[in-house]
């Protein structure tokens, strides 16, 4: 058994008794509402190559401990690169002084599934064989098209190994791996260069990542990408139906209406949707799913066996035909809105105190084929990718910039188009879905999701959907 397999791996790879550390944290919470010892070991690796070379290679490990208290509103919360007795000491003192008053909060159920892999990627294959690796990749690519002038391949991994601890002797143990290759391809023809890229990923081994009828399809995918922003025109800009592809484009979704039903921002009346809980949000037939415990789509990025407070993920429905249905909780804002954790409570590291955070995020399908709902548009644009965008959580404006995109005329797909950038609002464009696909998909492992300063994996996904009227910025 690896020494990460071991669940008393903290307490007996440090100065830490866990009878010890058990009546430390039983001192520190004694009087608070809720509150968790939150230990943590993490390591990382990257490797990029630039036109054959390696530019880059690092490694990087770290490891400490998050103490949190909870009354009320309330939070204390202390952390330490060192994990001892003597540092435990330490922040037990500082969250002491958050007060008492409270009544302790039952702890998480237990839970026996597993989503993932316990080994550790880092270790499935020597230095020497991932430089190999991307050098055949560089090759590979280069030999496809006189085109090509430059490739960027970024592999990277991680192995995080967690601990939490709760005063009342509940523990939970939890390994996560992940890796992800990035593929970026630069062509030219007669002077003009584009530039695309392709990033897949997921909790699992570099060799499923590192398969030929993996990263081939990936690297033909790059430079598909990358060739057609050679041939694109500029894209038109107006009021006009919106075909979105289904997989990636379930960012807009995420951003659009994700956050809006975080916990937190609805507890605190900060979201658009903070008055709508099981009024009409969205039109008919829209069904928007959280889960952390997807097992029938592949890449489900934002898969968790158990939250950063340990308690385990679970399937929520947030909006059911359109209606809003429920939040995604962590414990301190379940407790305060009457209602039970749904095992969204996440953390970047143990640096940061949790909060509710989505994990994979994304729509039902519905019956429509993909060529139907091309072919019941005369004029509009196809949006198969985005780049990034930025939404506002209150008002719930968005702009998305495409990074794939079409027109479509007399409903058919015809030529490629940049600079395409799509303007709304959340609420408006939920309420303008008029065909739902019946090809649901997820992200291919990209999704980061950053809050308050947090960044944490998540997953994204959607069938091709139809709004049937949206504002496109464009430069035609």
């Amino acid at each position: 058994m690896s020494p990460f397999q071991n669940p008393n791996y903290f307490f007996e790879s440090f100065d830490l008794d866990p009878t010890q550390a058990e009546r430390l944290l039983n001192q520190a919470l004694n009087g608070k509402d809720d509150g968790e010892l939150f230990l943590e070991h993490k390591s990382s690796e990257s490797f990029s190559l630039d036109d054959g070379t390696l530019k880059a290679a690092s490694y990087d490990s770290h490891q400490g401990f998050g103490l949190r208290g909870v009354l009320g509103e309330a939070m204390s919360y202390a952390h330490a690169s060192e994990i001892s007795e003597s540092t435990l000491k330490r922040a037990c003192e500082s969250v002491q002084s958050l007060g008492g008053g409270g009544t302790y909060d039952v702890s998480p159920s237990k839970t026996n599934q597993k989503f993932y892999t316990d080994q550790n990627p880092l270790s499935q294959m020597s230095f020497e064989a991932k430089i190999s690796f991307l050098n055949e990749l560089d090759h590979y690519v280069r030999a496809q098209n006189p085109q090509v002038r430059q490739i960027r391949a970024n592999l990277r991994g991680s192995w995080q190994v967690v601990t939490i601890l709760r005063a009342d002797g509940f523990l939970a143990h939890e390994y996560r791996p992940m890796v992800a290759l990035t593929i970026l391809v630069t062509v030219e023809k007669n002077g003009k260069i584009e530039t695309a890229y392709v990033t897949r990923g997921g909790r699992f081994l570099y060799e499923n990542l590192l398969v030929e009828n993996a990263w081939k399809p990936q690297a033909d995918e790059a430079l598909r990408k990358a060739l057609l922003n050679l041939e694109a025109r500029p894209a038109p800009a107006g009021e006009m139906p919106v075909v979105l592809g289904s997989g990636i484009p379930g960012v807009l979704l995420h951003e659009a209406v994700g956050h809006g039903l975080e916990g937190d921002f609805n507890r605190k009346g900060q979201s658009t949707f903070s008055a709508s809980m099981g009024k009409r949000i969205a039109a008919p037939g829209v069904t928007v799913i959280d889960s952390g415990n997807v097992t029938d789509l592949d890449h489900a990025h934002g898969n968790l066996t158990v939250d950063d407070e340990g308690t385990p993920t679970s399937r929520t429905t947030l909006i059911e035909d359109g209606i809003m249905m429920g939040h995604m909780l962590d414990r301190q804002n379940a407790r305060l809105m009457g209602k039970t954790s749904t095992g969204n409570g996440r953390r970047e590291s143990y640096a940061h105190p949790p909060m509710p955070r989505m994990t994979n995020t994304f729509m039902l399908p519905g019956k429509h084929s993909p060529d139907d709902i091309i072919s019941s548009v005369k004029n509009g644009i196809y949006a198969a990718g985005f780049n990034g965008g930025q939404v506002d959580i209150v008002s719930g404006k968005f702009v998305f910039t495409t990074s794939e995109a079409y027109l479509i005329e007399d409903g058919k797909i015809t030529s490629p188009i940049k600079g395409a950038t799509l303007v709304g609002s959340g609420p408006e464009v939920m309420q303008s879905i008029s065909m739902i696909g019946n090809n649901l998909s997820l992200d291919p492992g990209i999704g980061m999701c950053g809050k308050e300063g947090q960044s944490v994996l998540v997953g994204l996904g959607q069938p091709t959907l139809l709004i049937s009227k949206l504002t496109v910025g464009g430069t035609a």
